[in-house]
């Protein structure tokens, strides 16, 4: 077994716990996974139920006779009420109601007549896993605490297959050690009383995409008003981006609206054409109330920046850390300033536009309509009249696409319209890649491909979930660190309610070649002043990445020396060395680096992150 070093403790918003069913075999396993500074709730028996570690503002619990419901995160829920909804629940099944119905990010955990019920979000941002530990069958928040109960090291064929570019689904969802299962986002883990028998319950599914934007955007306007209240209604001092786009703006506004005081952060970037300080004083002028701090560009860090310092304690590797530091850096000094907790507009890009995906349908069932709009992506994004209609007339299902991806991960990566037309970017592998990893990774492709389906069966609906998912995989762990650091971070935009209130629009609404962010401009109007809503445009940071690139190749050159991936067979170490003193390479510029340098740092983090300790006994 590995034990989890001190970053497994927690501050404030990263709260992470296992739970147990109410048995005494249970209760041994309980014992072997509880570390210092372990915090337990009981069943009544005086049993472990959870076996983790949060704060007090992060929990609610209610218990009536032989039920226990707690909610764990963020959620405008109080005692009163659960202990109201405690009371009159008579079937697990009944609390995908409740679970649909609240705003924030949390984990809602269940006990009934013995059986347990443990569920995260629909976004992705809150996950739970299960697995086998000494007989029973044990939930918890982190793949890693799993792990190590199970005293098991991370699986070779995961870490090959978290070498491609990008990890489609269904592979992304699968946990780095064997014996764990991860339970979908939006599915429910359902433990029976004997705790070995567990099943997948579906307690949500996206909305049809019907309403109409005069009708759906004043519904996104609260959902949004709503998360953003979930965490700010406690007053004190909170700190937000305001990078002058349109997502962090409408935060901003929105938080200003609130009990708190809002302190404003904005960060220009290094290139001379970047606008964002431009519009961000835009709306600062707007908020005479707001303490607005924006930092100097060239002290901010560049991409790439300390990756051979990370020790976060991860359950999977993450193209995040090539941000880390830039993610990280300010918040000191937004601390000093008095702030509990940081609002970022990541997501806004995920939920309030989407995929021109949906045209693949859409030129089906609105033919005249589509072309109309398709003409117009074509000269927005530049693709070709060929590529365009070999796109549209590509109707392979899910399944087909994933197997033929994995025959072509050694080509070139695809054009432009292939992609945002078909069911997402297929994966690839590169040079330094071996052939004993492409093998792995083709075999893992091949089986999946056998069962896979869709998140959607509209790929423009699967795109948009996918993204969405492969986002918060991204801010769950960036939520960590930030924890970590002292100053908790929140993306109101991923809460599920807000991403229903966008996913319901539809997408001819959504997402057009005419208008930029069409769906938050109608719900922000009001609220947001419309000299800032006319912004149709957002900074790339192209700068920060190519210079981070060229002065950090030291370390790049560092962390393929002695390489972990190296030594698994799975890189080829010298053409990583040989491609870190060439940064100028242009095929950099498209991140291809980007999985193989999470997967090498998560490796090293590993290492650093545990010692060996004798297996518990039961």
């Amino acid at each position: 077994m590995t034990e989890l070093h001190e970053s497994a403790g927690t501050g404030p918003g990263d709260a992470h716990f296992t739970v147990f069913t109410d048995r005494e075999g249970a209760a041994a396993v309980a014992r072997s996974v509880a570390r210092p500074g372990t915090r337990i709730l009981q069943h009544a028996s005086g049993r472990p139920w959870l076996v983790g570690q949060w704060h007090d503002q992060e929990i609610v619990t209610a218990h009536a006779g032989h039920t226990a419901l707690a909610v764990i995160g963020c959620c405008s829920i109080d005692a009163v009420e659960l202990e109201s909804q405690a009371g009159r629940l008579r079937d697990l099944a009944e609390l995908d109601a409740l679970a649909r119905s609240l705003p924030g990010s949390f984990h809602l955990v269940a006990a009934l007549d013995g059986r347990l019920r443990v569920q995260g979000t629909a976004s992705g941002l809150r996950l739970v896993f299960h697995a086998l530990v000494d007989g029973i069958q044990v939930a918890a928040t982190r793949a890693d605490v799993l792990a190590a109960a199970l005293g098991t090291d991370p699986d070779e064929e995961q870490l090959a297959i978290r070498l491609l570019w990008p990890v489609p689904h269904p592979l992304a969802e699968a946990p780095m050690w064997r014996g764990i299962t991860a339970v979908s986002p939006q599915d429910a883990l359902i433990v029976s009383p004997d705790g070995r028998t567990v099943r997948h319950s579906r307690w949500w599914t996206p909305p049809e995409p019907v309403r109409t934007l005069a009708d759906g955007a004043p519904l996104v306007r609260e959902a949004l008003a709503a998360a953003v209240d979930a965490r700010t209604r406690q007053g004190g001092v909170v700190s937000c981006d305001l990078s002058g786009g349109l997502d962090s703006t409408s935060i901003c506004f929105l938080a200003d609206r609130s009990p708190a005081r809002v302190v404003a952060s904005t960060w220009p970037g290094r290139d001379p054409a970047d606008t964002d300080l431009y519009w961000a004083e835009q709306a600062a002028r707007s908020l005479p109330a707001l303490d607005h701090v924006v930092w100097d560009a060239d002290t901010s860090p560049l991409v790439y920046t300390g990756l051979l310092g990370i020790d976060d304690l991860l359950d999977e590797p993450t193209i995040g850390v090539m941000d880390r530091s830039r993610v990280l850096h300010h918040l000191p000094g937004l601390a000093e300033r008095g702030s509990r907790l940081h609002l970022t507009g990541i997501g806004g890009d995920h939920v309030a536009w989407c995929s021109e995906a949906y045209y693949h349908r859409l030129l089906r069932t609105r033919p005249l309509f589509a072309l109309r709009q398709l003409r117009g992506f074509r000269a927005l994004w530049q693709w070709s009249l060929g590529g365009t209609v070999r796109a549209l007339a590509d109707s392979r299902p899910y399944g087909k696409w994933l197997a033929d991806s994995s025959c072509r991960l050694r080509y070139p990566l695809p054009a432009t319209v292939s992609t945002s037309l078909g069911w997402g970017m297929p994966p690839r592998l590169f040079d330094w890649v071996t052939p004993d990893a492409e093998r792995m990774a083709q075999r893992a492709l091949r089986e999946a491909a056998m069962t896979a389906v869709p998140l959607h069966p509209d790929r423009g609906l699967h795109t948009d979930l996918e993204q969405i998912l492969s986002c918060t995989r991204i801010i769950r762990q960036w939520d960590r660190m930030a924890a970590r650091a002292g100053v908790p971070m929140a993306s109101p935009f991923l809460d599920d309610r807000v991403i229903e209130a966008c996913l319901a629009i539809r997408p001819s609404e959504r997402v057009t070649p005419w208008q930029y962010k069409p769906l938050l401009t109608a719900a922000m109007s009001g609220i947001v002043p419309d000299a800032c809503l006319r912004r149709t445009n957002k900074a790339a940071a192209s700068m920060d990445a190519s210079n981070g690139l060229r002065e950090h190749r030291a370390d790049l050159l560092a962390l393929w020396t002695d390489s972990r991936l190296e030594q698994l067979g799975l890189v080829d170490g010298a053409a990583l060395r040989r491609l870190a003193q060439r940064p100028a390479t242009p095929e950099l510029r498209d991140a291809i680096l980007y999985s193989t340098i999470a997967a090498e740092v998560w490796l090293r983090g590993l290492h650093r992150t545990t010692e060996p300790k004798a297996p518990a006994s039961s």
